[in-house]
This record gives structure tokens, C-alpha cells and sequence, in this order.
């Protein structure tokens, strides 16, 4: 009789292991149905990546926080600012000039003002104004 108990045990055995395969997941996949991704981040979206992920080069990568008036110029009745970027490149600029984040308004001899885009989705004003103001380090005399 002991050995009517030890076939029993194998397929029981054998049962029990289809039965926590069956339970346990392959692999994970996620279906969207239209909704965003939830691994994506919301602050990084935006035109100032390319298809790969990387950021646009030139001026058009550059946020208005990312970039300081250095100097402005007279040129042909209008003035031209000179900004520099996180990246220590140095740009020239005229009003209407695109950043990543917005576009340049207008220039004065001492200050640019620059229309920034808001893509906060509870904010009532879709763009500010944002003043750069030119710092001089030395008084002039």
C-alpha cells in the first residue's frame, strides 16, 4: 500500500506547478488606450528634442532661463542683442527671434524682452513677458 501514496504525490506535484505557472505573469506589457504614458516625463516635453531625443542645437535649443544679455548693438535703425547660453556660446539676436521656449519681442539699448510660452495646463495666461536686463560690471565714466 505505501505505493499507491507515492504515485499520487509526483502528479499532484506536477498540478500544482501548472497551476502557479499559469498564475505567475510572462512578461508585462502596457496598453494605452489613448492615454500618455505614465513613464514620460511632463517637464521635458516639448520642441527642443529631435526624433532621437536629443536637444536641438543653436539657439533654438536654449530656454529663456538658460540664456543672459551680454551686450546690444544699433544696427540698421533697430537694435541686436548678444546672448550667451548655458553652453558658452555667444548669439547674436534680433526681435523675433525663436527660442525653445518662446520668442523674442523686442530689444532696447539696456534690456530685451522675450514672450515665453506657458505649458502649465492650470494656468490661465498661456505667455509672459520676461525682462533680461543688460548688467554692466563697470560704471562708465
Amino acid at each position: 500500500m505505501p505505493a499507491a501514496p507515492t504515485t499520487a504525490a509526483p502528479a499532484q506535484s506536477a498540478a500544482a506547478e501548472k497551476k502557479s505557472d499559469s498564475v505567475e505573469p510572462q512578461g508585462f506589457t502596457y496598453n494605452a488606450d489613448g492615454r500618455r504614458d505614465p513613464f514620460v516625463s511632463l517637464l521635458r516635453r516639448g520642441s527642443t528634442t529631435n526624433e532621437a531625443g536629443k536637444r536641438v542645437a543653436g539657439l533654438a535649443g536654449l530656454g529663456t532661463a538658460e540664456v543672459s544679455l551680454r551686450g546690444t548693438l544699433r544696427s540698421q535703425g533697430s537694435f541686436v542683442g548678444i546672448l550667451q547660453g548655458v553652453d558658452n556660446k555667444t548669439y547674436i539676436v534680433r526681435a523675433g527671434d525663436k527660442l525653445a521656449d518662446g520668442s523674442i519681442r523686442s530689444i532696447t539699448a539696456d534690456a530685451m524682452v522675450i514672450l515665453q510660452q506657458v505649458n502649465d495646463p492650470l494656468s490661465i495666461a498661456k505667455e509672459h513677458e520676461v525682462r533680461k536686463l543688460l548688467r554692466q560690471t563697470e560704471e562708465v565714466k
